[in-house]
């Protein structure tokens, strides 16, 4: 088992990594949560069929008063405030006062739901992260934010509300589908291209297939993902520095990509990864970064399976996207706030004016031909 510390003050928890933890050592810290509280379990329609009885279970036996599990339908289509109303019933129904416990078991849209839950009944609950993707556990379950999206655009409400404990459960990878496991690639490529070069070069020697079959590396490199997380955590909780936008990196584009597909063709991690190589591109072109460094990036996105480009719909356009991309949170007195990379290892935040410039990166990823990347016409 590895132990991560986000030691925020009066509000620190551990990050629990490994295998079979609930025989291990690391159940005393779920234990203490648990007993005596009543717990609302949140899981999605697919992932409660698959853990929901085995963490009732859990929860039974580390001293619940009561266990309710609140279901909703699978997908990131289900991250709306609707949904958000009928758990925060669900919350009444289980007669959840103010020392209850919400338990949110899947991936990262029922974290979120789940936070934002937390955050918000009785003006704050303990809710405890159990993610069962490879996205949540390096990404989505650390750091505290929660929330919902709207047709307008993604994560548009939501709040910060730190968890208890993240406890995150390697033997639920097994069940974890390919797409799903290169959605959460996405997210460890980005933090090798942010800040960690060597973990980026690690990754060039794997594919999929290598890494499912080294559970030992992949619980190294979800280690290593939740130490940088926390670090920049630690840093800056609230985005209030600018330290933690660099967890933006590729978002600002991805989170516009989805938006305008609906939500349901590309998942996050893949909206991700065409995200960063328009990042990539435009930092390019803006002579930013190597001119190589684009193709390097879009080598190893491939390798492990991910696109690096959208066929252009009637709703997926480059004015589309620039035009969601203005919506977004990261955005400061009309313009765009962006993480470019700088090199392998190291990005910086612009402030980005030039429309020519951000319509060439975006239109290089969205043609008709999904496979290559022609990327954006170079200086």
């Amino acid at each position: 088992m590895r132990q991560v510390q986000v030691n925020l003050p009066g509000r620190e928890y551990t990050i629990l990594i490994g295998s079979g933890l609930a025989r291990l050592p690391g159940a005393k810290a779920w234990n203490a949560l648990v007993a005596g509280r009543r717990c609302l379990l949140v899981a999605d329609s697919h992932v409660e069929k698959l853990y929901g009885p085995a963490f009732q279970e859990i929860l039974a036996a580390a001293g619940a008063a009561a266990v309710t599990t609140a279901v909703f339908p699978a997908g990131e289509e289900s991250k709306t405030l609707a949904t958000f109303g009928e758990l925060c019933r669900e919350a009444a129904r289980a007669g959840l006062d103010r020392k209850g416990l919400a338990v949110a078991v899947g991936g990262g849209v029922t974290g979120d739901l789940t936070g934002f839950l937390a955050a918000s009944w009785m003006r704050g609950i303990d809710f405890i992260q159990v993610p069962t993707t490879l996205l949540a556990m390096v990404d989505s379950s650390v750091g505290g934010k929660t929330g919902v999206d709207l047709p307008e655009g993604k994560n548009l409400v939501g709040a910060f509300h730190q968890p208890r404990l993240v406890w995150c459960e390697l033997d639920t990878l097994k069940t974890l589908p390919d797409r799903e496991w290169r959605c959460g690639l996405a997210e460890i490529v980005k933090y090798g291209v942010i800040l960690d070069a060597p973990l980026f070069a690690r990754l060039e020697g794997h594919t999929l297939a290598t890494l499912q079959a080294e559970p030992e590396t992949v619980a190294e490199i979800v280690a290593r993902c939740c130490e940088i997380k926390a670090q920049i955590v630690l840093a800056d909780e609230r985005e209030t520095t600018g330290l933690r936008a660099v967890l933006n990196y590729g978002h600002t584009f991805g989170h516009a990509l989805e938006t305008c597909s609906g939500y349901g063709r590309f998942n996050h991690g893949e909206a991700v990864a065409i995200g960063m190589g328009m990042a990539a591109d435009l930092a390019a072109v803006l002579g930013r970064c190597p001119a190589e460094l684009p193709a390097r990036q879009d080598a190893l996105l491939r390798q492990l399976g991910l696109p690096v480009c959208a066929e252009t719909t009637a709703e997926v356009t480059p004015e589309t996207i620039l035009e969601l991309m203005f919506r977004d949170k990261k955005t400061a007195g009309g313009k765009l706030r962006l993480i470019l990379p700088r090199e392998i290892g190291t990005v910086e935040i612009m402030s980005v004016e030039d429309r020519g410039a951000l319509l060439r990166a975006i239109g290089g990823r969205t043609h008709g031909n999904t496979g290559e990347s022609r990327g954006a016409d170079r200086p």
